[in-house]
């Protein structure tokens, strides 16, 4: 039992010693200035002996950042920060990719303590709220649509970053397609009412994501770029209706590219097999996520659905999560109450078995 779970495994140029991923998570702790503190680094140490762990979302710009105290690659303050978080992993023999996450319209002004634009593919706001700086949600701002001539200096925006996180000594980068953010935005026709080469049908509206993942490819090389999707969820204001329509064309438009692999959330969808959706489209490695235990972890890895399995909250109270999912050892649940506060608390205090 588990002998799947914990062989290693090859994700593009990315291997890994082990198919135990940990998930992106927001954990607002970034210091001034958007930068890595050390706090952040002792975090992200305590839980390297995950095969690969994928970063909270970092934002490629000043113009991507939503939520508070979230990280950014594009300053040269935040690259030093960071470098210090993939040293801190990988002398504990880990891997770290890092999640470019691009808000798009799903921005509290207030949360980024500088003046920035919002932007998305459609001057439509978000019509969910989003936590303040005390945690309390709040309406966000109305975007600006992004003027077709835009587009390739938000490609290069998006390749700098890669290239900034590859300066920082991370192993690769994973772009954030989910939860209603910038990419998701454009593909999702809730939010993507352009008339465009960039909006209406599917082939359109898959078209800015597409060249995102070419631009970091070519930027660091297609074995260190990762994607993530979440097919069906509705979160930040997403049309949940026929995701297969939209996200077998997508994966399949990238699946020659090379990339290092797939990070899906199985909604666990009615009436669409999620993961044998993607295998039909997608040749390339699959890591899938979403409320797994170690047994229906080892059981999709054991029937081919995926390579390797991600843990998200999980992680946040048990730090040496790989270790007790291979000894069946239970596991400690975290304080939820602390997720975005405490500093210290509720953060880097929980205990190893």
């Amino acid at each position: 039992m588990q002998d799947v779970l914990f062989s290693p495994v090859r994700l593009g140029a990315i291997n890994l010693t082990n198919r135990v991923v940990m998930a992106p998570m927001t954990r607002d702790r970034a210091g001034p200035g958007d930068v890595p503190t050390a706090l952040m680094a002792e975090y992200y140490r305590q839980r390297a002996s995950a095969g690969l762990i994928v970063t909270e979302g970092v934002q490629p710009s000043a113009v991507g950042k939503g939520y508070w105290r979230t990280p950014g690659i594009h300053s040269a303050e935040q690259i030093a920060g960071w470098n210090a978080v993939s040293e801190a992993v990988h002398a504990e023999g880990g891997r770290i990719v890092m999640q470019l996450m691009h808000c798009g319209r799903v921005v509290v002004p207030a949360n980024r303590g500088f003046e920035a634009e919002v932007i998305a593919p459609s001057a439509i706001a978000c019509p969910a709220k989003v936590p303040g700086s005390d945690g309390v949600p709040v309406a966000t701002a109305m975007p600006r649509a992004i003027e077709a001539a835009e587009i390739p200096a938000l490609l290069e925006e998006y390749a700098q970053a890669a290239r900034n996180a590859m300066a920082a000594g991370m192993d690769g980068v994973e772009l954030h397609c989910a939860s209603g953010y910038l990419i998701n935005q454009f593909l999702n026709p809730a939010s993507n009412q352009r008339s465009d080469d960039y909006g209406g049908p599917v082939e359109n509206r898959i078209r800015f994501p597409v060249a995102v993942l070419l631009a970091l490819a070519k930027a660091i090389g297609p074995g260190r770029v990762g994607f993530r999707i979440s097919p069906g969820n509705p979160y930040n204001g997403m049309d949940p209706a026929d995701p297969d329509a939209t996200f077998a064309p997508l994966v399949k438009a990238v699946d020659g590219l090379g990339l290092a692999y797939l990070h899906v959330v199985d909604m666990g969808l009615e009436g669409l097999d999620t993961l044998a959706m993607l295998r039909a489209n997608w040749s390339g490695p699959i890591i899938a996520n979403n409320n797994l235990t170690a047994a229906s972890a080892e059981a999709l890895l054991e029937a081919g659905r995926a390579e390797a399995v991600s843990f998200g909250r999980p992680f946040i109270a048990n730090p040496d999560l790989a270790a007790r999912l291979r000894s069946g050892a239970p596991l400690a649940k975290p304080d939820y109450s602390l997720l975005y506060t405490g500093e210290k608390e509720g953060y880097t205090d929980y205990p190893m078995l």
